[in-house]
């Protein structure tokens, strides 16, 4: 047992009172603490608090405390009050997903990796806080690796005749060397509804020419740059490529297919994965006179593949001619820099180019830096470019766009000039690119439009701007599509994503944490299971439940276990348990659901942010409830809030009986080997603490001058088992 009495100083207890009197004084003037306090207690009864020893000195289990860990390594006041008193301590955010992985999911260790060795000079443990929970993620990456993908149109009018594929008669098209087979099969393009070319090699297939089909004749404009492109897959690794008929100067280039500015090969890969091959020729690659080309997919390399190319993007491009659809923006491709496009509003620098390797295709974006965040001003970060000609009265008008940002961003257009302004809903922007697209129809006058970026601060990148009646010259653009990802791919997806980020913080801090929330509220308030469909908006918000189904905990349970030490205690936790006990009985169902899968959970955490007029005898239904589970049963996240900053001696008095009578039940009906401990969520009332979790509650043990509460003498009673302060003698008392 450790310390349960006092080494009380009378000098020293009246140096505090003396202390405290003149913080009181002063409360109202600290711009980092609470403008107001309340009632003052009595003063024998400060001077009794004053005399209490560390709160940790009171009882054997474990005594945490959930703190931030930003102000626990910059106030030195906090963390001295954290250390003397605490035995562990769980990090309110900074150990989230959220907070840890990045943009592109890598994992930042640093800031708790300096936590935790500044923890270890006190003595303190780390508890790890959380590894699966459906808030505080990094939405934006995740959400962004089950985004559809983007494919890219052609670059301009398709000029290749691919009537014969559409039909299935391949008219103009020469199956020269079938295989086993060259056919149109329905239904097995990029997205479910479109056409694909079959090509199947033969059991002894070794030359290229072995499966070739052959074009159309494509006419040649002297002096023109030409693209071909289309996208292809095949069921086991595969190679091929293009080869030419005699109006090329060379038949059978090498090139880079897949247009990524890679070495130049004589052929192609495939895989099971749809992949585009886009070559470019220039005019000196024809011959003299020639008017026409065609060209070969040479397929037969290997033997026994089979190859599916889309119908749809199957194209050849002539570079030079004049744009297929009527774009009013005369430079959206940014290929040749930005012109056309200026800064109204935002920093000096705002606007610029960037290269092509954070363009979605072509040389060159637009990149726009946006350095503050307005959310209600989007137009502090602004960037105009001008149509052609002016919009008529009356017209549909579509203005799309590809953008994505470096973090979670937003934006929206709007026309000019402002009186004949039209304003575009708020987009969110991401690490992926997206299409955007907006539709409005003409007031009659408007001459440009903007981007308006001043909503999220951050670094975007836009490209392929197009603004279009739906006017064409000489045929149209294929447009980009959109292929939404299965079921299946985001189970593997978001599954993986959870082995990355579980078994890499088990491994990295293996030797130094040694006790986990390892799933996080995962229980709706009746009792059943959170399934991702709650309709949560939050920016932060990501259900690995969704993606994942009802044994996301146990996969999550086995990751901790498998990665972490076989001494780890991993615990489950939720809120709520002691106000509604059909969700307590529901969280112990599942854990007994997840053992019953191969899962272990070690313990069950109930975080209990409670209030005066919290049900007492539902508190004790609840610790009975937990006991009989078994488990190791944590109270994780302590605290009774007043409702007010400006709490009266009754309420405060009230406080400090409600924190000994949950100390109390807690021992009464938690038996010893499942006492794991209670943590007590936050230190002080301070603004610096709640400026968002219970502002102006006053839930805390100290307060906003981190001067003991009456709370403070009603939990270290509860830890005792006693009152305390009738220890007091006035002199030594060796404990």
């Amino acid at each position: 047992m450790k310390y349960k009495y006092i080494i009380p100083i009378i000098a020293s207890s009246l140096m505090i009172l003396a202390s405290c009197d003149d913080n009181k004084m002063d409360w109202g003037k600290d711009p980092d603490h609470a403008a107001v306090t309340g009632a003052e207690l009595p003063l024998e009864l400060v001077e009794k608090i004053s005399r209490y020893q560390p709160l940790k000195t009171y009882t054997d289990f474990v005594l945490g405390n959930g703190i931030g860990a930003d102000l626990y390594m910059s106030d030195a006041a906090y963390r001295k009050i954290v250390n003397e008193n605490f035995d562990e301590v769980t990090p309110g955010y900074a150990m989230k997903h959220g907070a840890m992985v990045n943009a592109k999911g890598e994992i930042n260790f640093a800031t708790i990796d300096a936590f935790i060795a500044e923890t270890k000079k006190a003595g303190l443990k780390v508890f790890g806080h959380t590894l699966v929970w459906h808030s505080n993620q990094n939405a934006s990456y995740l959400n962004g690796l089950i985004a559809p993908t983007v494919i890219p149109g052609s670059s301009g009018t398709n000029i290749l005749d691919v009537a014969g594929l559409k039909s299935g008669a391949f008219t103009n098209w020469a199956r020269n060397n079938p295989g086993k087979g060259i056919s149109i099969v329905a239904n097995s393009g990029l997205v479910s509804n479109s056409q694909a070319i079959q090509l199947a090699s033969g059991a002894a297939s070794a030359q290229p020419y072995s499966l070739q089909l052959t074009s159309p004749n494509i006419p040649i404009v002297a002096g023109h740059n030409y693209e071909i492109s289309f996208y292809i897959k095949s069921d086991v690794t595969g190679k091929g490529r293009i080869s030419f008929n005699a109006s090329l100067v060379n038949q059978y280039p090498y090139k880079d297919w897949y247009n990524t500015g890679g070495s130049y090969t004589e052929a192609f890969a495939t895989t099971s994965a749809w992949q585009q091959v886009k070559i470019k020729l220039a005019p000196g690659d024809f011959k003299a006179g020639s008017t026409t080309f065609q060209y070969n997919l040479d397929l037969g390399y290997l033997p026994n593949v089979t190859y599916l190319i889309d119908v749809n993007t199957i194209a050849v491009v002539d570079l030079d001619a004049v744009s297929g659809i009527v774009n009013l923006i005369p430079n959206g491709t940014f290929n040749s820099g930005i012109t056309g496009w200026s800064q109204q509003n935002g920093a000096a620098g705002s606007l610029s180019l960037a290269s092509a390797a954070n363009s979605y295709e072509g040389s060159g974006a637009m990149k726009v830096v946006n350095a503050t965040s307005t959310p209600t001003e989007q137009y502090k970060t602004q960037i105009n470019g001008l149509f052609s000609s002016a919009l008529v009265a009356g017209k549909s008008y579509t203005i799309s766009y590809m953008i994505r940002s470096e973090a979670p961003g937003s934006v929206r257009c709007s026309t000019t000039p402002q009186s004949l302004a039209n304003y575009q809903g708020d987009q969110a922007t991401s690490t992926t690119w997206k299409l955007i697209e907006w539709k409005i129809t003409g007031k009659g006058g408007e001459t440009g439009f903007n981007f308006d970026l001043g909503a999220a601060s951050g670094t975007y990148y836009i490209d392929n701007v197009v603004v279009t009646s739906g006017e064409t010259a000489g045929g149209g653009v294929t447009a980009p599509i959109n292929i939404e990802k299965t079921d299946a791919e985001k189970t593997k997806i978001i599954g993986d994503a959870m082995k990355d980020w579980i078994s890499k913080m088990m491994t990295h801090y293996k030797t130094s944490v040694f006790a986990w929330d390892v799933v996080n509220e995962p229980m709706k308030e009746d009792g059943t299971l959170r399934t991702g469909n709650e309709g949560d908006t939050a920016t932060d918000y990501f259900s690995w439940a969704k993606y994942l189904g009802k044994d996301y905990a146990v996969t999550a349970f086995k990751l901790a276990r498998q990665n972490g030490n076989t001494t780890d205690k991993l615990f489950i936790n939720d809120y709520n348990l002691e106000s509604r006990l059909d969700k307590c009985d529901g969280l112990i169902s599942y854990v007994t659901y997840i053992e019953s899968q191969g899962g272990t959970v070690d313990g069950i955490g109930t975080q209990m942010h409670i209030g005066l007029t919290t049900d007492k005898d539902k508190i004790v239904q609840m610790f009975q409830k937990l006991a009989a589970s078994g488990k190791l049963i944590k109270i994780s996240e302590l605290d009774v809030r007043l409702g007010t900053n400006a709490p009266t001696v009754a309420q405060q008095a009230a406080q400090a009986e409600m924190y000994q009578f949950v100390i109390d039940m807690y021992k009464k009906h938690i038996p010893v080997p499942q006492q794991y401990g209670i943590t007590i969520w936050g230190v002080s009332d301070s603004v610096k603490e709640h400026e968002f979790w219970l502002p102006d509650e006053s839930p805390n043990l100290w307060d906003a001058n981190y001067v003991r509460k009456h709370a403070y003498k009603g939990a270290a009673d509860g830890l005792a088992g006693k009152d305390v302060s009738k220890d007091f003698s006035g002199e030594l008392v060796k404990p």
